[in-house]
Parts: C-alpha cells; sequence; structure tokens
C-alpha cells in the first residue's frame, strides 16, 4: 500500500471519534527497535503556532522507554477493522510479545518514527513538550481517584505534527 502527503491543517476526521472510539497506535523507536502501544486519549489543535497532537503516555509503558529517546514518534489511526490488533496491542506489553508478529501488523519504517501499512491515517509528530501529570495541578480532583488511583501518572506530550500521511 502506498501513501499521499496531506496537510495536517486540511484533515478533515472526527478526532474525537478517532481517538476516543476507533483507538490509534503511539510509536515511537526505529527499525533496529522500536514499540507501539494502544491509546485512547489524546487530541489535536493548534499550540505556539503549530499544528500539534496531545498524547498522553503512563510511566509505566513500555513505549515510554523509546519516546524518552526518541525525537519523533507517530500516530497511526485504522478505523473500525482493526479493533482486535489495537485491543492486543493495549492489553500486552512490547517487553514480553512482538505485537507485530502476533497481531499481522506490518511496521514501516520510511519515516522519521515507525507506522504501520495497514493504517488509514498516519500523523509523524516531533516532541515539543513533555510534562509529568502530578496530583497538585489538578483543578478537579475527583479525576485523581477516578484515572490515577494506583498513582501510575500520564506524561503529556505534546507534538508537532511535521507531517501527516493517508492511505492512497
Amino acid at each position: 500500500m502506498s501513501f499521499i502527503t496531506v496537510k495536517a491543517d486540511e484533515l478533515q476526521e472526527n478526532f474525537f471519534h478517532a481517538i476516543g472510539n476507533q483507538w490509534m497506535l503511539i510509536t515511537a523507536g526505529n527499525s533496529d527497535s522500536y514499540n507501539t502501544m494502544t491509546a485512547s486519549w489524546g487530541g489535536v489543535g493548534v499550540l505556539w503556532n503549530k499544528d500539534v497532537a496531545f498524547s498522553f503516555v503512563r510511566d509505566s509503558r513500555y513505549t515510554m522507554e523509546f519516546l524518552d529517546r526518541e525525537e519523533y514518534y507517530t500516530l497511526s489511526f485504522f478505523g473500525d477493522n482493526m479493533r482486535k490488533e489495537l485491543a492486543f496491542c493495549g492489553a500486552n506489553s512490547g517487553r514480553d510479545v512482538d505485537k507485530a508478529k502476533v497481531t499481522g501488523l506490518i511496521p514501516c519504517f520510511d519515516e522519521k518514527a515507525p507506522y504501520f501499512e495497514q493504517a488509514e491515517l498516519v500523523l509523524v509528530c516531533k516532541k515539543l513538550y513533555k510534562q509529568k501529570m502530578t496530583p497538585d495541578c489538578f483543578v478537579d480532583r475527583s479525576i485523581i481517584n477516578s484515572a490515577y488511583s494506583s498513582g501510575d501518572w500520564h506524561e503529556v506530550f505534546v507534538g508537532e505534527i511535521v507531517k501527516a500521511i493517508r492511505k492512497a
């Protein structure tokens, strides 16, 4: 399958649905070593006069090691037909299993970060900002009990969308 480049500010996707209901894969690394994880929290918008994506990754996730190491990462969107594969990638650690091999996902390495051939849309992101969420920053304290009762906090990543590619 081939991909074509599209302008990020011309994307017509409903990212509320794509992220919250269909999910996405956050992937970082290179052809020697990479990891991917499923995410259902995030968003896109404009910050610092740049088209950006907001991603949230828990410290405990194996993908965090790759995000910390690399300058770029991708957000891959698949649609409803890949729900089973994305569920597997969210429930299993790359420390223990080769997610691509088990799910049949085919990694591509022709961009600044890996993505998958089966994706319908890929956002290639350059890290701009990272910060750990902390209890003292929550205005609505009830979120702490519902999302962070185990103390496994997310790190917030803001990535500039340097390229958007769509399946041709």
